[in-house]
């Protein structure tokens, strides 16, 4: 009985040392594990891709003034034909303009007047061109100065910024571009690995950042909107793993 006794104690306490070994070895390579988690680079990747506006929008403002309304009321009727003959001529249909905010002042209504009224009534009259023929508008914004030589005043109280011109096809070039950020990100992630003794592991996190559309010139100040040529830019940041 007490032999037997001996040989229960001697087996649990080997039982006991392998489980402590074991025990071991998964704390340790766990450890390990965490260890190769904690290296990871971070880098970004770029995407670039030249487009073109593919829509027109051009206010036109013009402006008419006169101490009689109804006279300036006609002025600004014969020169709303003359600027749809004017637009059609270059290609712009009366359907891709509309009529927009037409405003009359009257000057001797205005209590902070000063000095001296040339003419009491001032009417406002915007057409608004919207249209995809992007090298039609062009064309007449080019050719604008016809309309100041028939006497049309332009601007007034309003404002003529000229044409803006906008790229609507985003969504057809995003994937390819965000591939393209990706792959150049992976590739800058890889050269580090090399360069580290390493190896280029998994995606550990991922993000995109936001799409820009620039004007492609890239010069400073450069207003996107007045120009046809734009870039299209994404950058992704990307976090890679680096194995041993």
């Amino acid at each position: 009985m007490v032999q037997s006794s001996g040989l229960v104690k001697v087996a649990a306490a080997v039982i006991v040392g392998v489980a402590i070994a074991g025990a071991g070895w998964f704390v340790g390579n766990g450890i390990a594990n965490m260890r190769s988690l904690d290296r990871y680079v971070t880098v970004k990747g770029l995407a670039e891709q030249n487009v073109q506006a593919d829509r027109a929008v051009w206010p036109i403002t013009f402006v008419a003034t006169d101490d009689v309304l109804q006279t300036a009321q006609a002025k600004i009727e014969a020169d709303t034909k003359t600027l749809i003959d004017f637009l059609a001529s270059h290609g712009i249909s009366k359907e891709m303009t509309e009529l927009q905010n037409l405003q009359v002042t009257d000057q001797l209504a205005q209590s902070y007047r000063s000095g001296p009224i040339e003419s009491r009534y001032i009417v406002n009259q915007t057409i608004q061109v919207r249209t995809e023929d992007v090298k039609a508008v062009v064309a007449a914004s080019q050719d604008i100065g016809k309309l100041l030589q028939g006497g049309i005043v332009l601007g007034g109280q309003g404002y003529n910024p000229g044409p803006s011109y906008m790229f609507t096809g985003l969504n057809d070039v995003k994937p390819e571009m965000i591939a393209a950020a990706t792959a150049n990100a992976r590739e800058a992630a890889a050269q580090f690995a090399a360069d580290s003794g390493g190896q280029l592991g998994g995606i550990r996190r991922a993000t995109q950042g936001l799409f820009q559309i620039l004007a492609a010139d890239g010069a400073p100040n450069m207003n996107e909107a007045s120009q046809i040529n734009k870039t299209v830019r994404v950058v992704t940041t990307m976090e890679y793993l680096i194995r041993d």
